[in-house]
């Protein structure tokens, strides 16, 4: 059991985040690291060069996910992982995904300061495209290892210059030899920020994370008629920017009639001919909801398409509606989560138990390994933003709760 005088560096962290932050920097102090693109490409060799300088070893998998290993004293023990994801959004921040592999690999380098050795070895992950935001389809490396996505679907995503995935792994050099699959593990612990404002309101320094939020995603397509803005009387029109903006609206009344429990976005529109003009012919976009009971986004997923139809239809349009991905509430493994409690207890954290609201990468490698998660609060909850932003002594206390449970997990006794 790690004790007090075992302390990461919170420093080091610190400036390997920042250092990390370079990689892709806006100039409104966010970060730009779509996955599978050179950027990425350019942190993913910095994070491999970090490993190996410590004597780790790297492997990449089929779908570009980079484990990185520190062996163990029993070559027979299941490895004990942990990481995150270093892709971003369009309009990124420094912390979502980075906090968890950076403070990763401080856990490593503590470890080897410290000149300890674990029971079981350990193993540190970057999981490929965890954002969505280039291929529009989050969680991609995880749900491939994790058997939920279809590897050779995914390789033929495309983004909207109609580049593929597997195009995209090849030309950064990091489509691996191994196989993008399970392998058998020990657990699986992930450091996030919250991405939300309750541990600030609530003045905690840790989130003991107990699991993730049912969600469902859609795309969806109204398609009505082009035509001429200034000669096309309403009785005449079909206008697809309309019969969207009416299931958008339907889509936050659903949210609000959920309380604070419920969440329900449309993050992507895209209207065409996109003329100022031109009545629209076309418009996509996305639609999701959330909730932390599984039965609501049931019931809103036989609901939502129906009504979603009947109200495009009355403006004369149609209605595409199609089901990206349905997953329902994921609960952790109460025996990693008690570990993470502990580590806060004993540390003398402030900490509450939250379910994330936000998917993780988690998520799906909770399928399969015992998994838990740690959050740590952002300043007013925002997230997805180039203004994200967390104290030092914030990824200080995350990181070491991180080091204490890891520390934990690997030295048990085998199960």
């Amino acid at each position: 059991m790690a004790g007090t005088n075992q302390r990461i560096d919170g420093k080091r962290l610190w400036d390997s985040l920042m250092a990390m932050a370079e990689i892709g920097a806006t100039p409104k102090g966010g970060v730009k690291r779509l996955t599978l693109t050179e950027v990425d490409r350019e942190g993913r060799d910095r994070f491999r060069q970090w490993c190996e300088a410590l004597g780790l070893t790297v492997r990449v998998d089929a779908i570009g996910n980079m484990f990185a290993r520190r062996e163990g004293r029993d070559p027979s023990r299941l490895p004990v992982l942990f990481g995150s994801h270093l892709d971003s959004q369009p309009t990124g921040g420094k912390f979502d995904g980075a906090l968890g592999v950076i403070a990763g690999l401080e856990v490593m380098r503590t470890l080897n300061d410290l000149n300890i050795s674990t029971d079981a070895p350990l193993e540190l992950v970057n999981w490929t495209d965890e954002e969505g935001s280039r291929f529009g389809h989050s969680l991609m490396g995880s749900g491939t290892w994790a058997g939920v996505y279809d590897e050779a679907k995914v390789n033929a995503l495309t983004d909207v210059e109609g580049v593929t995935v597997g195009a995209a792994l090849n030309s950064i050099g990091y489509r691996g030899p191994h196989p993008a699959k399970p392998f058998p593990a020990d657990a699986y612990f992930e450091l996030h920020i919250e991405q939300g404002p309750i541990l600030e309101r609530d003045g905690k320094q840790i989130g003991i994370v107990t699991g993730a939020q049912a969600q469902v995603w859609y795309d969806a397509v109204v398609t009505g008629q082009d035509a001429h803005a200034g000669t096309t009387p309403p009785s005449a029109r079909k206008d697809a920017l309309v019969a969207a903006a009416r299931v958008i609206a339907h889509v936050d009344a659903l949210m609000r009639a959920r309380g604070e429990d419920g969440r329900g976005t449309v993050g992507f529109l895209q209207v065409l001919p996109n003329s100022c003009n031109v009545v629209p012919g076309e418009v996509r976009f996305s639609v999701e909801f959330r909730h932390p009971r599984t039965e609501e986004i049931e019931h809103l997923a036989t609901t939502f398409p129906k009504e979603a139809e009947k109200l495009v239809a009355e403006t004369g349009c149609q209605l595409e509606l199609r089901e990206k991905f349905r997953f329902a509430h994921q609960p952790f493994d109460p025996g990693c989560v008690e570990l993470v409690r502990q580590a806060a207890a004993r540390l003398g954290h402030g900490a509450r138990e939250i379910v994330s609201g936000a998917g993780h990468d988690a998520v799906y490698v909770a399928r399969h390994v015992p998994t838990a998660m740690i959050f740590t609060p952002c300043k007013d909850g925002l997230s997805h933003n180039e203004a994200e932003s967390i104290r030092p002594e914030e990824a200080e206390a995350g990181c070491q709760v991180l080091f204490e449970a890891v520390l934990a997990r690997a030295n048990a006794p085998a199960r």
